[in-house]
């Protein structure tokens, strides 16, 4: 496919736990459906580290889940909308296993009487290739899979872990008919994907200039781009939608998780100095001159493992002598402990003439890890517990301590990208391995 015409595409989630009518209002075009022209293509991003590690656990009970199940609850309500109106739904909720999220998709059209042509694009876990024992291990995949199966006539895409910006990129790539090495217009739809990939941190969240965003009781929008097919493209948002798109906000988010001018992705290296902001209009920022070099030779994978488990209690501690009660409460529960981790913090002490009880408050908070549960299950919140009568003058806490929970460990890792075998699961049943 190659038009000439911009794309226009957008974003409905930033994270696992975003807004749910999202979808709907992208779909809609702002508030009350009247909100200008319709999408091309809707993209959501579910995936961040920490994701991966409420995914892992999802899959240890139960090897069917994996998948971002907020996405399907969206779609069950908006499939119908967004193949009427011809929009391609593009996402990585398919987290640990796009495979089962895509046979989901169909068992919830299929009541609707909807037959979407739907595709995956899995080959990130690598865990089996290079890091065997751990809860997930997750190459950063580039757009071309999300391209390939846009190209297949796919309504619904959804995928493993694609870089956030592959999500635009794909399209991009699909829409204009870029080749591998047009690398300028590559690092424009990147530039493109990393504004949208937030959300609505493009429109005025996590904004440190917040105080210039109007009407602040009304919902922020969400982001979508226009992209053309020399990798430039605007960023707006639907009119009538809340939150502002200006010149700061959009700054503001392509300096998000950047930490130099080469923003390394699996598909391109965007020169983020190149980079060119201009007004386009109220609400439109114009992203234009982006550069683009030739991908790293390796592929970035998050990887996560089960580090044990973990517990924390705070203590209120109120008045004078605060550093003392702290010592003896820390002493008393020290000596009761088992854990293979003990660790403290005392928060800001108070002043000595407060005028309230809260503002004569302090908290200090003693976290418990190790790799079993029981050091940091009952024993652990008994032994909290127990001190109520038996320690520092006004002992309370802000609550009792539960059973504990398991924690998990990220870290980044590298691999050639021989290692990885990208592959698109057309709606045919076919398989397509991506170069």
């Amino acid at each position: 496919m190659t038009e000439t015409r911009p794309l226009r595409i957008g974003n409905c989630s930033g994270f696992y736990g975003d807004r749910l009518s999202a979808m709907r209002e992208m779909l809609e075009g702002g508030q009350g459906g009247q909100g200008g022209q319709s999408l091309d293509v809707l993209t959501g991003d579910y995936l961040a580290e920490l994701t991966m590690l409420i995914l892992g656990r999802d899959q240890l009970r139960d090897p069917a889940l994996g998948y971002a199940r907020t996405f399907v609850r969206q779609l069950e309500d908006c499939l119908g909308l967004a193949l009427e109106q011809g929009v391609k739904i593009v996402s990585n909720a398919g987290g640990l296993n796009p495979a089962g999220l895509a046979a989901r998709i169909g068992e919830i059209a299929s009541p609707q009487g909807l037959s979407p042509k739907v595709a995956y694009v899995d080959g990130d876990d690598v865990r089996s290739a290079a890091f065997p024992g751990a809860l997930t291990a997750n190459a950063y995949l580039g757009g071309f899979g999300i391209a390939a199966a846009l190209a297949s006539g796919a309504d619904v895409v959804v995928t493993g872990r694609v870089t956030d910006a592959s999500l635009v990129v794909g399209p991009a790539v699909w829409w204009h008919g870029w080749s591998p090495t047009a690398y300028d217009e590559l690092a424009g739809a990147v530039a493109a994907g990393h504004v949208l990939e937030c959300g609505c941190q493009a429109t005025g969240g996590n904004f440190s200039g917040f105080r210039l965003v109007p009407n602040p009781a009304q919902p922020l929008g969400f982001p979508l781009a226009e992209v053309s097919d020399d990798g430039s493209s605007v960023i707006t948002k639907h009119e009538g939608t809340g939150g502002v798109v200006s010149l700061d906000t959009v700054t503001a988010q392509l300096m998000y998780e950047v930490q130099s001018t080469a923003y390394l992705g699996p598909d391109v290296t965007t020169r983020l100095d190149t980079i060119e902001l201009s007004e386009d209009g109220p609400n439109r920022v114009r992203i234009s001159g982006v550069r683009g070099v030739e991908p790293p030779g390796q592929l970035k994978v998050g990887v996560t493992v089960l580090g044990g488990h973990r517990n924390s209690v705070d203590f209120v501690l109120t008045g004078l002598d605060v550093e003392e009660k702290a010592a003896w409460v820390r002493a008393q529960l020290e000596a009761q402990l088992t854990a293979a981790s003990v660790s403290w913090s005392l928060g800001s002490l108070p002043p000595p003439d407060a005028d309230t009880e809260e503002g004569s408050s302090t908290v200090l908070r003693c976290t418990v890890q190790d790799p079993s549960p029981e050091p940091v299950g009952r024993a652990f919140s008994s032994a909290a517990v127990e001190l109520a009568l038996a320690s520092y003058p006004g002992f309370t806490m802000t609550a009792p301590p539960g059973s504990g929970t398991p924690y998990g460990v990220y870290r980044a890792e590298y691999v050639d990208r021989s290692t990885v075998k990208q592959a698109v699961h057309h709606a045919d049943g076919s398989c397509e391995v991506i170069p």
